[in-house]
């Protein structure tokens, strides 16, 4: 199955099969509509060269079947070395367990080397031991860091 995926970045196009993808992350977000606004904040992810949104593409029809997004951060620490972060990191349900997600990862962490990033970081809330075991066997250390998250205030 791996040799039938092609790892590619998004494309403008890409926009429909993202938010497809995203149903399958956080099933309870409400649904996105493609709107000049989600267009425009589209145009502007894919403009910046900090950001990389990475898709794992069926060699027969092109279709989006993971995808993670890498964010570059520039940095004053490490000898002014940058680091990554990983987010959104989703296979579509019937691609799951074929080594499709890992070659996602893998390729995101290519891109942070080569933009001579120190480390690169993923944080998830999920718990099960296969996603856990599911990073750990794509390359990333669990324990080696503490993560705390503040959300934003419910709007009035």
């Amino acid at each position: 199955m791996v040799n039938e995926i092609e790892i590619t970045e998004a494309r403008l196009e890409d926009l429909p099969a993202l938010l497809t993808l995203y149903r399958h992350l956080n099933t309870s977000d409400p649904i996105i509509e493609i709107d000049e606004k989600i267009a425009a904040q589209w145009r502007s992810m894919l403009a910046d060269t900090n950001m990389h949104i990475v898709f794992a593409r069926t060699r027969s029809d092109g279709r989006p079947v993971s995808t993670c997004i890498l964010s570059v951060i520039p940095n004053l620490t490490r000898g002014g070395r940058s680091y990554a972060l990983i987010e959104n990191v989703v296979t579509l349900p019937e691609f799951r367990k074929r080594g499709i997600g890992t070659l996602v990862l893998r390729y995101a962490q290519d891109i942070a080397w080569s933009a001579n990033c120190y480390k690169v970081q993923l944080m998830t809330s999920r718990k099960e031991p296969e996603v856990l075991n599911f990073y750990v066997s794509a390359g990333f250390t669990a324990g080696e860091k503490s993560g705390f998250v503040v959300r934003a205030p419910k709007s009035v």
